[in-house]
């Protein structure tokens, strides 16, 4: 069936810089979701690119991924989006190829080379930036800052600063504020807040010159929950705000404004408004019952019901709701698998902080032992600081059998791990300092 030329690339939509770069990145969800946005129904995608609805409607939804690379520039002929913007480049066909539009009628070259994304800077980081998140979440923060930063300084820095002539698009800004945001979380879960912070105001200088404000939007979160962890309520609010005040304008991220929702009510609960806080948390809620199910960006962290859940907890325990509190915390352990190792032992470490205030510290010490098992391979400095803060917590009820017993395996496995929390905290500054501060 051929289809008419489409008005949105005639608009010259495929050259805004947003949908460029999820071109780009060949996020062809992202691509069918922004048709949809110009008025395309699934019938029509699935017209024009040869695919069943079926599946169009199961790649829009984050389902399924279209890796190869024939199905890719068939797609690319069916929608007439330059294959350049999808990083293919394919020979000359020939002054004798067919030119139309249809996915049917579409000759397809004779040869084909490999895909160039030279013209893509930052492309090839994506998947870099996806691994260190995977390790980031099962051995902390504190094993991979080293890595990550060499990888910026090695990889991303030359093609920032020594190619012969500046890159001629956002997505080489926009990675190196993605890896420099990942770095600033590794230092925040190191315990060096000051490192972090530093990180976060360089990721942000980085992702404005990139240009995606998706992106600068979650290096506003990011500084929010820094300001919110020392403490700096005001502070918090402020960034939260700026951040809603960016997304306002333009498309909506549900995983974005839940977040920013989050992060306000966060620093609302530290000024000890409840009611504001409680009915950020709703909107929150709602707002993140309508998020796709995938994400909109390969830039942007996951921000789920767990993640609220986290920030729920934490919230409603500031304001002495210790009952629904609880509640939130055994949420973030059920919803969390085993394999996200440091975030479960984060809702676990909630959780047993919330039940010592209610003075149910056998559950406490179960669930701490839990802590304790899951944790021996993560390298993480809040987690070390939070069981050592436990000795201070459990201290009056250290005459307890269950408490007792747990404490002194609390004081070997501290003792344990000292080198390696000493390692994180103390030495951190002079390995960045050595290395220059990605």
């Amino acid at each position: 069936m051929k289809v008419a030329e489409p008005s949105w690339w005639t608009d010259g939509s495929f050259e805004d810089r947003p949908v460029k770069q999820v071109l780009a990145i060949r996020d062809l969800g992202a691509v069918f979701r922004f048709l949809k946005t110009r008025g395309w129904s699934r019938a029509a995608i699935a017209s024009a690119t040869g695919l069943t609805e079926t599946r169009v409607r199961a790649v829009a939804q984050g389902k399924q991924q279209i890796t190869s690379y024939e199905v890719i520039e068939r797609i690319a002929g069916g929608l007439n989006i330059d294959r350049g913007l999808l990083g293919l480049a394919y020979a000359d066909p020939g002054p004798g190829a067919s030119q139309t539009t249809s996915a049917g009628d579409r000759e397809r070259p004779t040869q084909a080379s490999p895909p160039n994304l030279d013209h893509v800077s930052g492309v090839e980081h994506v998947g870099a930036m996806r691994s260190f998140r995977a390790a980031d979440r099962q051995v902390g923060g504190g094993h991979l800052y080293a890595t990550v930063t060499k990888y910026l300084q090695s990889e991303v820095a030359p093609q920032l600063f020594g190619a012969e002539q500046e890159p001629d698009d956002g997505l080489l800004f926009t990675a190196a504020a993605a890896l420099t945001e990942m770095a600033g979380w590794m230092a925040h879960d190191a315990g060096r807040d000051q490192a972090a912070g530093r990180h976060f105001s360089r990721s942000l200088h980085l992702a404005k010159l990139g240009g995606e404000r998706w992106f600068q939007v979650q290096v506003l979160a990011s500084l929010s929950h820094l300001a919110n962890h020392r403490g700096r309520a005001d502070e918090a609010i402020r960034y939260a705000r700026q951040g809603g005040q960016a997304l306002a304008d333009g498309p909506r991220h549900p995983a974005l404004e839940g977040r920013l929702l989050a992060m306000q009510a966060r620093g609302l609960a530290a000024l000890g408004q409840a009611e504001q806080c409680v009915q950020l948390l709703r909107r929150a809620e709602t707002t993140l019952a309508g998020m796709p199910a995938d994400q909109q960006s390969p830039w942007i962290s996951p921000f789920d019901e767990a993640s609220l859940a986290s920030e729920a907890a934490r919230c409603l325990r500031q304001l002495g709701d210790l009952s629904q509190a609880q509640r939130q915390a055994e949420r973030i352990i059920a919803l969390r698998p085993t394999d996200r190792v440091r975030s479960r032992a984060f809702g676990q470490l909630l959780l047993v902080t919330i039940l010592i205030a209610r003075g149910r510290v056998e559950a406490a010490c179960a669930v701490a032992h839990e802590v304790l098992d899951a944790t021996q391979q993560l390298g993480s400095g809040l987690i070390g600081q939070q069981l050592s803060d436990l000795q201070r917590l459990l201290a009056p009820y250290r005459d307890t059998t269950v408490v007792k017993e747990f404490l002194a395996r609390l004081v070997d496995v501290l003792n344990e791990r000292a080198w390696l929390y000493r390692w994180l905290t103390d030495g951190y500054d002079s390995r960045s300092a050595h290395r220059g501060q990605a």
